[in-house]
């Protein structure tokens, strides 16, 4: 197939910190198929950040339909088969994904685990391997060898009703709330924020107010932007910020992205060697529990950060 041309489908369904891992892998797809129209299959989440990317020229966000809602699954299968595409990038490749093939017909290469796949990823090494360079592999086994560094200034959102100083940084205290020992205990975070020399700002849903608010009470400069900030707006904050601490989650996985100094804290519940944010500087400490993490441990690698990756405003620890 001429790379610079034809129709592409790409499929990432889910979830953030995933989502996240990814672009590297889009930015590189883009550059093999620089003539391409490209399709991204998702689900409405991620359409915001697929359709302000600049890898992508379609967004569909049917890309999870309920198995038992018949009609759905029909128009998808339909949708897909109608659109007469090339090529497939499976980068979800799950056992949901893998059937989409057949939605497809099996006519068009296909690039993932799916029985039949004209480049199959079959390392045995796979689910050993940490997730971006999974997906590196697996495209390098369909024909693409480069792998950019993505240009992160498409992710921009509005700040300008946040009421931010000058210098600030970011706690993301939060993380899936169906598994606790992802969570660093919120009163580290108040005691780390209360310790550092410029005011931090709190990153969240609207669930995680309470935690928001224990940090306040501990730093009174403290900003709550839970519930307050969009993914376009969280790219914007990363790159404005000194640094950021923050658990295994999807924002935590944002920031790092968008090239803020980013300290991501780690438990006994996810392996950083298989999950870890990726970015231009970003440190992973892990501690099992990670309620034994040391507040100190944290404000070192903080150090270490501003060391190693000054910005205009370097990390203050």
């Amino acid at each position: 197939m001429n790379a610079g041309a034809g129709r592409i489908l790409v499929i990432k369904l889910a979830a953030l910190g995933d989502f996240i891992q990814a672009f590297g892998p889009f930015a590189a797809i883009r550059e093999h198929h620089p003539g391409a129209e490209i399709t991204l299959l998702t689900t409405p989440p991620f359409a915001g950040l697929a359709r302000r990317s600049p890898w992508f020229d379609r967004v569909w966000t049917d890309g999870r339909p309920e198995w038992r809602d018949l009609g759905a699954v029909a128009r998808l299968a339909l949708k897909l088969r109608r659109g007469r595409f090339t090529r497939v990038y499976d980068l979800q490749t799950s056992g949901r994904s893998s059937r989409y093939r057949w939605f497809t017909g099996a006519r068009p290469d296909w690039s993932g685990i799916a029985r039949g796949a004209s480049h199959p990823h079959d390392n045995p090494a796979r689910d050993q391997m940490h997730t971006l360079d999974r997906q590196q592999d697996q495209l390098r086994r369909a024909g693409i060898a480069h792998f950019p560094q993505p240009d992160m200034r498409w992710l921009e959102g509005d700040l300008s009703g946040l009421g931010l100083p000058g210098r600030f940084g970011l706690l993301i205290p939060g993380a899936s709330p169906h598994r606790p020992g992802k969570r660093w205990p919120v009163e580290h975070f108040a005691a780390l924020a209360a310790a550092l020399p410029v005011p931090v700002a709190v990153l969240g849903g609207p669930g995680e107010r309470a935690l928001a608010e224990a940090i306040r009470r501990a730093a009174p400069a403290t900003i709550d932007l839970t519930g307050r900030t969009d993914l376009l707006q969280i790219g914007a904050l990363a790159r404005r910020a000194d640094f950021a601490v923050g658990n295994d989650t999807g924002p935590t996985h944002l920031v790092a992205a968008a090239g803020c100094p980013t300290v991501a804290l780690f438990g006994a519940e996810s392996d950083p060697a298989l999950s870890a944010p990726r970015g231009p500087a970003v440190a992973v400490l892990r501690h099992r529990p990670l309620a034994g993490l040391d507040r100190a441990a944290v404000r070192a690698a903080l150090a270490d950060l501003a060391m190693r990756a000054p910005r205009d405003a370097g990390p203050a620890a």
